[in-house]
């Protein structure tokens, strides 16, 4: 059985991973493909046996790892953007733990996707749509909006911030597994230099 804050970690690689797509969405019009494809599936794993299981795409999450790295780590390399996307879904994270019934009404909708897949790839724009409209009916009404920067060119487009929903649906899916597995914001501080190395050891899994 995997130690609670390998689990964590690997959940907090998630958060990181997705919100990186968020970014890259906002400034390019896009994400990339396989990521894109392994943040959504996130989503789908609402019971899993394991923290491991939610992750699939090992590749994926590397780079959720290295952005531990760089955000919590020594160097200079910390994201401010990066960061408050986090400070957001943490924030909306802990009102939806509070809202009784929105965690019914998520696995409602969740449910719905999973039928879809029957008949359309998870990255497919109609079931990128459902989730986005998953994220705006339940989670993005519960705290203040999260106030995406980027190309304002892109930003106007309505399958970018359909993508952008989702990805942020996503990055919530890996907030509240990490807080299941006992995540705290103190553990950002106090046991940052755990987290780092577990994500360095993770890196070269």
């Amino acid at each position: 059985m995997s130690e609670p804050i390998f689990d964590r970690t690997m959940a907090f690689a998630g958060i990181l991973q997705a919100i990186s797509q968020v970014q890259r969405v906002a400034r390019h019009g896009q994400a990339d493909g396989e990521a894109l494809a392994a943040c959504l599936n996130t989503i789908l794993v609402t019971n899993p046996d394991n923290t491991s299981d939610v992750y699939a795409d090992k590749v994926s999450l590397k780079q959720g790892y290295q952005l531990i790295i760089n955000q919590l780590g020594d160097d200079k390399q910390k994201d401010v953007e990066i960061t408050r996307y986090l400070i957001g879904i943490l924030a909306l994270e802990r009102k939806l733990s509070r809202a009784s019934n929105s965690m019914g009404m998520l696995s409602e909708r969740i449910n719905q996707v999973h039928r879809q897949l029957h008949h359309f790839a998870i990255t497919d724009d109609q079931v990128v749509g459902n989730f986005a409209g998953i994220y705006s009916d339940i989670i993005s009404n519960l705290g203040p909006k999260i106030q995406i920067a980027g190309n304002p060119e892109f930003l106007k487009q309505p399958l970018v911030q359909q993508k952008i929903r989702a990805l942020l649906l996503a990055a919530m899916r890996s907030a509240v597994l990490w807080r299941q597995l006992g995540g705290k914001r103190r553990h950002l501080v106090f046991s940052r230099k755990t987290i780092v190395d577990i994500a360095n050891k993770s890196l070269t899994l």
